[in-house]
């Protein structure tokens, strides 16, 4: 089922690690509106960018979020984060061009070099922290 024209509820909510253990990873009604306000954005930032994105994770469950070791203050599980790949550009082309475009992102984080973690405000009326790191194996620090 399609949230917006380029994103699924399926692939917005899949994950190998309830897959594997027979869990449930279904958000609340809050927790989709909130999925919902996500693809919106990420919608504004395949076009802007002109690329395909994937999302290799969204939404997470407690269950979920804990098996794989992150934290309870993670955006994702609240379904206003997801972690993409665009094709053709490196995570760090991908943080660098939105902070350029001026994007309304709440976080943008480039994550061991591999993905692009990008979230939206926990509220539809909270502005946007436009907080943009770079999380590797030297800890966490501002995106400069």
């Amino acid at each position: 089922m399609n949230i917006t024209p380029n994103f699924t509820y399926e692939e917005m909510t899949a994950s190998q690690t309830a897959a594997r253990n027979g869990w449930l990873n279904k958000p609340t009604d809050i927790e989709y509106q909130n999925l919902v306000r996500l693809c919106e954005f990420l919608e504004i930032v395949r076009a802007e960018l002109g690329r395909t994105i994937t999302v290799t994770s969204g939404y997470r469950s407690k269950q979920v979020n804990d098996a794989v070791g992150s934290k309870d203050s993670s955006q994702h599980r609240v379904g206003c984060a997801a972690d993409i790949r665009v094709s053709g550009m490196t995570p760090d082309q991908v943080v660098a061009t939105l902070i350029m475009k001026g994007l309304p992102y709440d976080q943008l984080i480039r994550e061991f070099d591999s993905w692009t973690h990008i979230s939206v405000p926990l509220t539809p009326s909270t502005p946007p922290r436009k907080q943009a790191l770079i999380i590797d194996r030297k800890g966490t620090r501002p995106y400069q």
